[in-house]
């Protein structure tokens, strides 16, 4: 159908479904009309979830993490290892790990170096990990560097490891802190989002001191 001949109700709704990523024309389309075939209820519904989406999620203020409440429910469960600490790029990468088995604490980052679009540290939650790494009570033992196996991934994780290696000439503790990268079990350029939980046990399982 031309979209000149759309009703406008329905070409704004396309409109907003292709803003999304993975979601192109054709498939916002289809998702548009699926939406003219359900109760209006549905329709509502969906609408009422998307208004929550944020008004109900805080940034936890320990792992950086979305959640409900701050700190999170990762960042209270006492159950898990306090002395690992998995460094991931976003939230995504946490729910993907959490499938896997980790049960260690996480450091979301909030992304990747990427000076071709702007992003360097200081645009990242990198100082707010080495705070971390600095608290001598109830120290850590292991970080696992676990961005992408990407190019910016692993630039991010070299950055990380060399800037450790520095602080940990000034601080005594840090110089026992035992750095691992995760396992090859990921294929290059990949997102940990969308691999296999089988896959994601492996590489955490493999991972190897960097």
């Amino acid at each position: 159908m031309n979209s000149r001949k759309l009703p406008k109700s329905i070409q704004g709704v396309i409109d907003q479904f292709s803003k999304l990523p993975g979601i192109g024309p054709k498939s916002a389309s289809r998702l548009a009309f699926y939406l003219l075939t359900r109760p209006e209820q549905f329709a509502v519904d969906i609408g009422q979830a998307l208004l929550d989406l944020r008004k109900n999620l805080v940034t936890c203020g320990q792992c950086f993490n979305v959640a409900e409440e701050n700190p999170c429910l990762i960042c209270s469960d006492g159950q898990r290892r306090q002395e690992s600490l998995l460094v991931a790029e976003e939230p995504l990468d946490v729910l993907a790990l959490e499938r896997a088995g980790w049960d260690g604490r996480y450091h979301v980052l909030g992304g990747v170096i990427s000076p071709i679009n702007g992003i360097g540290p200081e645009q990242l939650r990198v100082r707010e990990l080495f705070d971390r790494l600095k608290v001598t009570q109830s120290p850590i033992h292991e970080l696992v560097l676990g961005t992408d196996p990407s190019l910016e991934g692993e630039a991010t994780a070299l950055y990380l490891q060399q800037q450790i290696e520095r602080l940990g000439h000034d601080l005594p503790h840090l110089k026992d802190l035992k750095i691992t990268r995760l396992a090859r079990g990921l294929p290059v350029g990949s997102d940990l989002e969308y691999a296999d939980e089988l896959t994601l046990a492996r590489a955490l399982e493999g991972r190897k001191e960097y």
